[in-house]
């Protein structure tokens, strides 16, 4: 697929996203259909002055792997992998997905597949314990494939324009785009650095979490591409009460519709779902910190107005809020650590949100 839209989407990355300086190396991983963004990436690297290392992974890979792999290799980490993320060998990392088939693993047992992922964990770790560091950056973003058109229920050209559209890449000047939305969402994150407890009450919630001496992040096209959220980390004992997520919960290829979750001094205690019950709760054994929300997050994107069962879009659609199941990042101040992150979202058209007594934020907009 040739788009010129693509050169421009590689340059924001490079040059904004991961501020490339001359003399750093990037690791570059993606899956082989989306060749023609990486090409570019590669392109601007060099331009740049960087060095990169290209990575690409082929469609059916992990099929073969998680039909043959026995413990041993369910265990194994590349030594590529690691050095990825070792100080002095990479200083930036750009991941691009590109399905062909976003239900690859649905026939896979989830427990190898969280096996696996138990292994990578110190991986991610490393990740978020750099970037919360400063010295090492990263962006997740994506190249437009049939499966995601499916997924979405649009044609491929409209989930091209739709990329396009969330990346803000139509625009004349995309950086600026991105930069002012960041100015904006710093005015919600200048009144809420202070604030001791959020509360979240709604049709479809009933939510208190602690976030005193946590830090609050700017999403403006920095880490993901496209982007558009305010996070942090809750603090890992304080989250009580009940949700329910209007929009399916989907992870490792499975869609879990209808999810509701229970809170106790910040755990699972009770969790329910209409399709796919089993493997909620599958997850949510992974390993002690799957119970713990690591992140809570208010989308701030209006111009991604349709759910397209893509976690890099539906989490940042305006008008909603999401929590996180896992792993949080460091750089909030989170401590929680799990080989899972499962961003669940709710709708938030008919909910209000206080900060220490305060509405700050009602049927999805701001009143900041």
């Amino acid at each position: 697929m040739h788009d010129p839209r693509f050169n421009k989407m590689a340059q924001v990355i490079v040059h904004y996203s991961i501020a490339l300086k001359p003399g750093q190396n990037v690791y570059v991983w993606g899956q082989a259909p989306a060749a023609p963004l990486m090409l570019e990436i590669y392109r601007e690297i060099l331009k740049a002055g960087g060095h990169a290392f290209l990575r690409a992974d082929l469609p059916g890979a992990q099929e073969i792997f998680f039909a043959h792999a026995r413990d041993a290799q369910l265990d194994f980490v590349s030594p590529v992998d690691r050095i990825s993320v070792e100080e002095g060998c990479f200083d930036a990392y750009i991941r691009i997905g590109a399905e062909t088939n976003t239900r690859r693993l649905s026939g896979v047992d989830p427990s190898h597949v969280q096996r696996h992922q138990a292994a990578l964990r110190p991986i991610l770790d490393k990740r978020l314990r750099r970037s919360a560091e400063g010295n090492y950056n990263w962006c997740v973003t994506q190249f437009p494939t049939e499966a995601y058109a499916m997924d979405a229920d649009m044609s491929l050209a409209e989930y091209t324009e739709f990329l396009f559209s969330a990346c803000l890449v139509n625009d004349p000047d995309p950086v600026t785009r991105w930069q002012e939305m960041g100015a904006k969402q710093q005015r919600y994150i200048d009144f809420l650095c202070d604030k001791r407890t959020l509360r979240l009450r709604g049709s479809d919630v009933d939510l208190t979490l602690r976030i005193a001496g946590r830090t609050w992040k700017n999403s403006q096209g920095k880490r993901n591409f496209p982007d558009g959220e305010i996070f942090t980390g809750p603090h890992e004992d304080s989250v009580n009460g009940w949700v329910r997520f209007a929009y399916p919960a989907i992870y490792q290829g499975r869609e879990v519709s209808g999810v509701q979750l229970w809170f106790e001094d910040g755990r699972v205690v009770k969790a329910t779902a209409e399709k796919n019950e089993e493997f909620l709760h599958s997850v949510l054994n992974t390993d002690p910190g799957a119970r713990v929300a690591g992140e809570f997050a208010i989308g701030t994107n209006y111009g991604i107005t349709r759910f397209s069962r893509n976690i890099l879009f539906d989490e940042k659609i305006g008008g909603t809020f999401h929590i996180a199941l896992g792993a949080g990042y460091p750089d909030t101040g989170s401590t929680n650590v799990s080989a899972v992150h499962w961003d669940m979202i709710a709708s938030a058209r008919d909910a209000e949100i206080s900060a220490d007594g305060e509405v700050f934020y009602r049927d999805g907009q701001f009143l900041i």
